[in-house]
């Protein structure tokens, strides 16, 4: 795990549910601008058990009871936890597991988008995502202000070509505000 300061009590808790460690780095990297001297500690963790990325129902199920076990394992040590992989695995599950908060990625993201702004965007990573989201965002009770979710065509791994990932990005989110109307 990667610390942001000494204290281990109160931190929250990064989980990257895919076992690839590069992904987890990257999140920890990405966090690193949140981490204050007086703030809690952020950890960024990776479920080894999981698969190298997750991008199937089946990925996503598979690592919904991991994902438990980690929080339950951490509970002691921990302040709150983040999912972050934005099909949420095992959220409900891992709320259900322990005291300490639990927030996912992609619940956490929809929310604040639909406080931001009138209609909102997904930008998915693959085509075979979309289903899953969309039951998601169904669940959530938030599709009338979904404006579209349109895939990158890149796996979780080829996200790592920062360059190629934020072009396709940009374009992704152009065509989302251009022919969707989404202002999120």
């Amino acid at each position: 795990m990667t610390e942001s300061n000494a204290s281990m009590t109160g931190s929250i808790v990064v989980l990257n549910p895919n076992s690839s460690q590069s992904v987890t780095d990257a999140l920890s990297e990405a966090l690193e601008p949140l981490r204050f001297p007086t703030g809690p500690a952020i950890r960024c963790a990776t479920l080894a058990q999981g698969p190298p990325a997750i991008e199937s129902d089946e990925q996503v199920a598979a690592v919904a009871e991991p994902v438990c076990d980690f929080v339950r394992e951490h509970e002691d040590d921990s302040g709150a936890f983040v999912i972050a992989c934005f099909s949420d695995p095992g959220l409900r599950q891992a709320r259900e597991a322990c005291v300490r908060p639990v927030f996912g990625m992609a619940e956490s993201g929809l929310l604040t988008a639909l406080a931001r702004g009138r209609r909102f965007g997904v930008i998915s990573i693959l085509e075979s995502s979309l289903a899953r989201h969309l039951s998601y965002i169904r669940e959530l009770g938030i599709e009338t202000r979904l404006a579209a979710d349109l895939p990158l065509g890149l796996g979780v791994l080829e996200l790592q070509d920062h360059t190629v990932a934020l072009d396709r990005m940009t374009t992704v989110g152009a065509r989302l505000r251009d022919e969707h109307d989404a202002d999120v």
